[in-house]
């Protein structure tokens, strides 16, 4: 009968921390999918700007069509991302496209000194600046959910009740460059 004790008191304890081990890891997957939207939050603004940017350039910029067209359907496919790491993709194709824009409009200084633009560079730089802290606080949460899922002894759960190793919000091959706040210099 004692042995029967010992065998449920083991089992007992087995159940209360798998669930614990759940609990812990839904509560980080949630904060890390409430990261995410912060971050959504702000490529919002992003992209709700681009088409006013766009505009405001236009008229500079007739025979650059391609450039504009670049940020257009780059713009497009962030928006209608549907899963977190297709939007982590595409918006770093945007921030590239985005890149090639600053490039061409250094050939134009009528438009550099425009209040328009101007007025939007400064909403672009500031949105980019709080787009980096949530991208931080969101790989951050992620590392946090990433390593619970890996220590031991959650990592012997973890398969089991439907978790796996989250991707980082990584920019890809220019991360480098991207690491700090682009320069919109017009």
């Amino acid at each position: 009968m004692t042995a029967l004790y010992i065998i449920l008191g083991i089992v007992a304890l087995l159940v209360i921390f798998a669930i614990s081990t759940y609990n812990r890891l839904v509560s980080l997957r949630n904060r890390r999918e409430n990261a995410f939207a912060d971050i959504d939050v702000q490529l919002r603004q992003r992209h709700d700007l681009i088409p006013q940017l766009l505009n405001t350039v236009k008229g500079y910029m007739k025979h650059e069509e391609g450039v504009l067209t670049k940020i257009t359907e780059a713009r497009t496919r962030a928006m209608n991302a549907k899963t977190i790491d297709s939007q982590i993709e595409a918006e770093a194709e945007l921030t590239s496209a985005m890149r090639g824009l600053n490039i061409q409009v250094e050939a134009y200084p009528d438009l550099k000194a425009s209040s328009n633009f101007q007025h939007m560079q400064e909403e672009i730089s500031d949105i980019e600046n709080k787009l980096a802290s949530v991208r931080r606080f969101f790989n951050s949460a992620t590392k946090e959910l990433n390593t619970a899922i890996e220590q031991f002894p959650a990592v012997l759960f973890a398969g089991m009740l439907g978790f796996s190793r989250q991707r980082m919000f990584d920019l890809g091959d220019d991360r480098q460059s991207m690491e700090k706040t682009p320069e919109i210099n017009f």
